[in-house]
């Protein structure tokens, strides 16, 4: 058995080996922003003397430290953050006539920061679910699909359904849609006398990368868009299957507000704009995520758990 100094060893070489295949041409060229031009109608809903946390500035939590591309990564001064969340976050501002103040943070601690107004809003891979709804508000930026991912030289052909679960050892981040969509299907399992599977929770990609290449993990699930922005770049992994995020029904990411202070009509109304004059379009292809484009945004729709 590895001791703990040469696990970390190995994590950190993975971690580099990793960066060092994304951070190629792509992400050189994603570092440029892409801007968008402000909406006077969108700017008209922000509700009157709204009390931004940083006046002048819309200020959003992201995703980035534990996180990977396409979301959340830091540029290579090491402290510019860039992915597809923060282009998506910078479109929103833009369109309301702000700035944009992004602030690196945990996905513990976005519920409440936004929901205590230290953030206005959070761009955090955040899917829309019922029990969500009863504390924020949302509007929808990109459809949610989950993938399983195995390492590339697996015995493993498929996993999309609950019986293909049982037994295994499945990476998977916890408080989160997935996890929920996991258990769910390991109670229907062992109701049948399968076996129940083992949820593996590791803290950043470079963990969850050691835990499949050294074979502790069968599979990992989570956000598709980052396991096949993960394969692609170092064609260790490949993809088993894919379930929608509100399994057994559709649903959607979305930009996260606090619950009823009136924000959400502005955001909304400035991510249809950004859709509709392609600047949104823009951001999703350059960061391989348009396969999750939607045609307008959507203000607290069904999701998981509805």
């Amino acid at each position: 058995m590895m001791n703990r100094t040469r696990l970390a060893a190995l994590a950190l070489a993975l971690s580099f080996t990793t960066l060092s295949h994304a951070a190629g041409a792509d992400l050189v060229a994603n570092e440029t922003p892409i801007h968008t031009v402000k909406n006077n109608a969108a700017a008209a809903l922000i509700p009157p003397g709204f009390k931004f946390v940083k006046p002048g500035s819309l200020t959003v939590a992201l995703a980035v430290l534990g996180s990977a591309p396409p979301f959340g990564l830091y540029a290579r001064d090491n402290k510019t953050v860039i992915g597809s969340e923060a282009d998506i976050a910078r479109l929103v501002a833009d369109g309301l006539g702000l700035k944009l103040n992004i602030v690196p943070a945990s996905w513990e601690d976005w519920p409440l920061g936004v929901a205590s107004g230290k953030y206005d809003a959070a761009i955090f891979n955040i899917t829309v679910t019922q029990a969500r709804k009863e504390r924020f508000d949302f509007a929808t930026y990109r459809l949610d699909t989950l993938g399983f991912y195995v390492k590339s030289t697996s015995k493993i052909v498929k996993i999309d359904a609950a019986p293909d679960i049982a037994g295994k050892r499945i990476i998977v981040s916890s408080g989160t849609n997935q996890e929920a969509i996991l258990l769910s299907w390991d109670k229907q399992n062992q109701a049948k006398g399968l076996a129940p599977f083992q949820p593996l929770y590791v803290t950043d990609d470079a963990a969850s990368t050691l835990a499949l290449q050294s074979g502790r993990a069968d599979a990992s699930f989570g956000p598709n868009v980052t396991g096949a922005w993960r394969a692609r770049q170092t064609g260790t992994t490949r993809l088993v299957g894919t379930v929608p995020g509100g399994w057994p029904n559709t649903a959607n990411i979305a930009v996260t507000l606090k619950k009823g202070n009136g924000l959400v009509n502005a955001v909304q109304a400035s991510l249809n704009s950004a859709i509709a004059n392609g600047s949104y379009l823009q951001v999703l292809d350059r960061w391989e995520e348009s396969v999750e484009k939607i045609d307008h945004s959507e203000i607290n729709p069904p999701g998981l758990g509805d």
